[in-house]
């Protein structure tokens, strides 16, 4: 092992060599294969680079933008020059949000690892800085972009044009006044500290402001037991107040002095309202909270339809990346789609399209590798299966070597379904399961091939589909997928790892005419549901729909964002992001049908009010990136849920201001069934001529939310302050 001396010493030598700059190769294909220069900036926050043929011009990217680095061969771009160039030399940088990973090749080995080690060590620097650091870095940033002529200080029209950027509209009278009084020099220039009066000046908040004064003794700051009281009184929190206020002003307050007489500044307040622990969500439902020994079927299953595909579902990439995009956000059933391919390989691609072909192989592998990097919880892997015999004995090999000991292999039946508790760490298999050799004695197909078969006049032409199905490969399906008749057959004949897909206008037809039967089916069968084979540009139904009726794999396009997404993301976020999130009780008991079409029918039916107060927001990002261009936003508040409880309302908006606007506005709601129920915050840019332009949405359980101060304490209600 080596000395901390000697990977400091390491550390700094490849800080170094990455400042210095060297030629990496890009790769997107194993025809594209491009030199770029890179170099690390002087900040350690930034990489700058350009092509070989370019003089000066080099784009750059955040270190903060970098989600991970993968060492070797971890990319279709890569695994297909591995002929050429040794995994050694060769990484990938896997960036947040929608943006494509980038594909490298170093020149040599140690190259690859000055890069991969470098980067890898500055993520990490970025992770650990507490909130006084990160607000330092953040006044850095906006210095550096208003100091145009990089002399290390910014004139009155450099101050200008830093407004514009930060989204703001101040006439230049209030601008010219702020700026003077920031100037302590008077040398008509701002300076470091200068700057950051000038910053804090622009970024303070009356309405922050106010509330800290509420209870602050002495009208300065807020000492020990004032935090308490605002912690008590605002936030509802009970026993350990007062440890956790001092707990709050160790990690926000940026000042020595304060931090050590256990006193919190207006700005260490501010910076505890707007981080994580300031946020909405409540912290006791944000770990693995609920009771995970119960069967399978009382979860919700966060599951993706047709995994492998990037884009659309006709002529986009397939990818084994979607598969690890997928796994690391918690997805816990994913997808296989299985057809014969050249040399005895079979490949992974959506049938009847023109989509790209994948190596399930590499598929598996994929699998193998990230299955419990995000949850330790059972994954269910969908196959569909379109392959000649030979090649299904492939299969059925590949799943048994590369997933050896992860793979469920004892099938046998029991009365109900084992729990994920049980079944932690381990993948299921999910397909068709053929008794004696015969592949479907009753001639039915299941839903999925029914959707298939809506291709079949496609002019893309595919190996004939086969009669037969081997028993090696059927010997490890877990999850047996069998046709629908009716829920009363199902309930009388169904075993319990048998399990049926629905198109989402089935499932939705089901729902409308026999809503307690299929909530019923669903207290016993796993269900699973799939977008229409209409949505060939992998839009996504509202799965909330589904849910009410207690659907566990509510199958969506990973791929596409949008409000569909963030609600599956939003259910998700709970319970430890583990996948899985057990069904409200109103669901799993068979002897208290519910029906979300009725909720007012039920036993207990409570419903609560909700207040919204939407406060104020800060620093909102642009949607258009012109320089005169500021946006005008508002504040929508939707309730996802089951019908009675669909609901929405939004402020008016605030003209020209996304830097500091000030709402003070409180919206009502009316929740029937609380614990079914979604909210999502959405901040748009008004626009009275055309459609309004997305700035940012965050979705949250009901039941996660955590209340404030209820201002009609004689009411049941939830009381919320959202601050942006």
């Amino acid at each position: 092992m080596e000395s901390p001396q000697t990977c400091c010493e390491q550390g700094h030598q490849n800080l170094e060599a990455m400042k210095a700059g060297m030629f990496l190769r890009k790769v997107k294909s194993r025809t594209w294969k491009r030199q770029r220069h890179y170099k690390l900036q002087e900040d350690c926050k930034t990489i700058a680079y350009k092509s070989s043929w370019a003089i000066n011009s080099y784009s750059t990217f955040s270190i903060s933008d970098v989600e991970a680095v993968r060492a070797g061969h971890q990319s279709e771009a890569l695994l297909s020059v591995a002929d050429e160039f040794p995994a050694d030399r060769c990484f990938t940088l896997v960036f947040r949000g929608r943006r494509g990973n980038l594909d490298l090749v170093a020149e040599s080995t140690k190259e690859a690892q000055a890069w991969i080690q470098g980067i890898g060590a500055l993520m990490e620097n970025m992770e650990n800085m507490d909130e006084s650091t990160k607000l330092d870095q953040w006044i850095s940033d906006w210095f550096s972009k208003a100091d145009l002529n990089k002399d290390g200080r910014i004139n009155f029209k450099e101050a200008k044009k830093l407004l514009k950027m930060m989204n703001v509209d101040m006439n230049e009278e209030h601008a010219s006044s702020l700026f003077k009084m920031a100037d302590k020099s008077k040398s008509e220039t701002l300076e470091d500290q200068e700057f950051v009066e000038f910053y804090k000046m622009l970024t303070e908040r009356a309405e922050v402001l106010d509330l800290f004064q509420d209870y602050s003794s002495d009208g300065q700051s807020l000492s020990q037991c004032d935090l308490e009281e605002f912690l008590r009184e605002e936030q509802l929190e009970g026993e350990g107040s007062y440890e956790h206020a001092l707990q709050l002003i160790d990690r926000y307050e940026p000042s020595d002095t304060a931090r050590m007489n256990h006193m919190m500044s207006v700005d260490g307040f501010l910076m505890y309202l707007t981080s994580p622990e300031g946020s909405i969500f409540n912290p006791e439902r944000q770990d693995l909270f609920q009771d995970m020994s119960q069967p399978l079927a009382h979860y919700y299953i966060s599951s993706s339809h047709n995994t492998y595909l990037m884009e659309d579902q006709l002529k986009g990439p397939s990818s084994v990346e979607a598969y690890i995009q997928a796994l690391k956000r918690g997805c816990r059933c994913v997808e296989v789609d299985c057809w014969n391919g050249s040399n005895g390989e079979p490949v992974v691609y959506h049938g009847h399209t023109l989509t790209s072909k994948i190596l399930l192989k590499d598929v598996i592998t994929t699998i193998a590798n990230y299955a419990f990097k995000a949850s330790e919880y059972p994954l269910i892997v969908s196959i569909e299966n379109h392959c000649s015999i030979e090649q299904q004995e492939v299969m059925a090999r590949y799943f048994r070597d590369i997933l050896g000991d992860m793979l469920l292999t004892n099938t046998a039946d029991s009365s109900e379904l084992p729990s994920p508790e049980a079944l932690k760490r381990k993948i299921l298999l999910k397909g068709k399961k053929f008794e004696n050799e015969s592949e479907n004695p009753t001639g039915e197909v299941s839903d999925e091939d029914e959707a298939a078969e809506m291709n079949k006049d496609s002019p893309v032409t595919e190996s004939p589909p086969t009669n037969g199905k081997v028993p090696e490969l059927s010997d490890l399906i877990f999850c047996k997928s069998v046709h629908f008749h009716s829920f009363e057959h199902s309930r009388t004949s169904a075993k319990p790892n048998e399990m049926s897909s629905f198109s989402e206008s089935k499932a939705r037809k089901y729902s409308k005419e026999a809503g307690s039967d299929f909530v019923l089916h669903n207290t016993r069968q796993l269900t699973r549901v799939y977008p229409s084979g209409m949505r060939t540009d992998s839009s996504n139904y509202c799965p909330v729909d589904m849910w009410n009726m207690g659907c566990q794999i509510v199958a969506l396009n990973f791929q596409t964002a949008g409000m569909e997404m963030d609600l599956n993301d939003g259910l998700f976020t709970q319970n430890g992001c583990s996948g899985y999130i057990l069904k409200p009780e109103i669901l799993c008991k068979r002897e208290r049908l519910f029906n979300p079409e009725n909720p007012e029918k039920r036993d207990d039916y409570h419903p609560l009010l909700f207040y919204v107060k939407v406060i104020s927001g800060q620093q909102l990002p642009k949607v258009k990136q012109k320089a005169w261009f500021i946006v005008d936003p508002l504040v929508r508040v939707e309730i996802f849920g089951v019908p009675l409880d669909q609901a929405k309302q939004e402020t008016k908006h605030i003209d020209n201001n996304g830097f500091n606007p000030l709402w003070n506005e409180t919206l009502q709601f009316t929740i029937h069934t609380p614990e079914l129920a979604l909210v999502r915050f959405v901040v748009e840019d008004y626009d009275k001529a055309s459609r309004n332009d997305f700035i940012g949405q965050y979705t949250i359980p009901f039941t996660s939310i955590q209340p404030g101060r209820n201002p009609h304490p004689s009411i049941s209600l939830h009381f919320l302050y959202f601050l942006i």
